[in-house]
């Protein structure tokens, strides 16, 4: 099935048949990936008393219930409200789904005692193009990304000049295949975060960040379509599933 897309004064087509899922299934399990010193999620049966709501235990139904962080659990992608005392939900401002995006390969620069992604690294790969999303992966990139636990080993972050030059760049949402765009220990500082969502100056509303992303070896650098699928949580942050498709030549 393609699909052409009128962009701007382009025209460009995407195979919806093709879709490359960027995003981390969320397990019941200490492998889940995690980060922010909780526990792993759960997904069990329902109970009333001696009545367990599972097929297996001889109900008529599966009936689970949930209990996860999106923040500490998988991709998710989050609003300004992530850091603001006033309460702002993902489900309400983000009201399109549908990015012209770039995907980009970094390896993380030491500074100090961390790594780090630098301004002049994301200038390098972006260029002079316009997009409405950037999709960092981070380097090396392998697979146990979709397992690792982060808590307590200071992950790459983002630096406030990368993220500034992205917000005057026009980037309205950043992906990411950490835990956090900011350090795991900053005083809660935030200072990616702030400096993405504008918080000195005019809020941005409509800008998001998501993490925990997993972007495959396989998938090149370059163009594509992005469509970023959220669950409609009324939170800060939302469970997502951002879905790319390559653009036809």
């Amino acid at each position: 099935m393609i699909a052409a897309i009128q962009y701007n004064s382009r025209k460009l087509q995407i195979n919806l048949n093709e879709p490359i899922d960027i995003s981390m299934p969320l397990r019941a399990s200490k492998s889940n990936v995690n980060a922010w010193y909780v526990d792993e999620p759960k997904i069990e049966p329902a109970r009333d008393g001696e009545w367990i709501a599972s097929v297996k235990e001889g109900a008529c139904i599966n009936f689970n219930n949930i209990s996860f962080n999106p923040h500490a659990h998988g991709t998710h992608t989050e609003c300004v409200g992530h850091i603001t005392e006033e309460v702002h939900s993902i489900n309400e401002n983000l009201k399109q789904f549908f990015f012209l995006a770039e995907v980009i390969t970094v390896a993380p620069e030491r500074f100090d005692d961390d790594l780090v992604i630098s301004k002049k690294q994301i200038q390098f790969a972006l260029g002079n193009k316009k997009r409405d999303a950037v999709i960092i992966r981070t380097m090396p990139n392998t697979r146990d990304k979709i397992s690792r636990q982060y808590s307590n080993t200071n992950p790459t972050y983002l630096k406030e000049e990368a993220a500034i030059y992205l917000r005057e760049k026009g980037v309205k949402h950043l992906l990411i295949d950490l835990p956090s765009v900011d350090k795991e220990k900053d005083d809660c500082q935030l200072l990616a975060h702030h400096a993405f969502w504008n918080t000195k100056g005019k809020l941005r509303m409509d800008a998001t960040i998501t993490e925990f992303i997993y972007v495959s070896n396989k998938v090149e650098d370059g163009r594509y379509f992005l469509n970023l699928q959220i669950a409609p949580f009324e939170n800060d942050a939302a469970p997502s599933k951002p879905i790319l498709y390559k653009i036809i030549d």
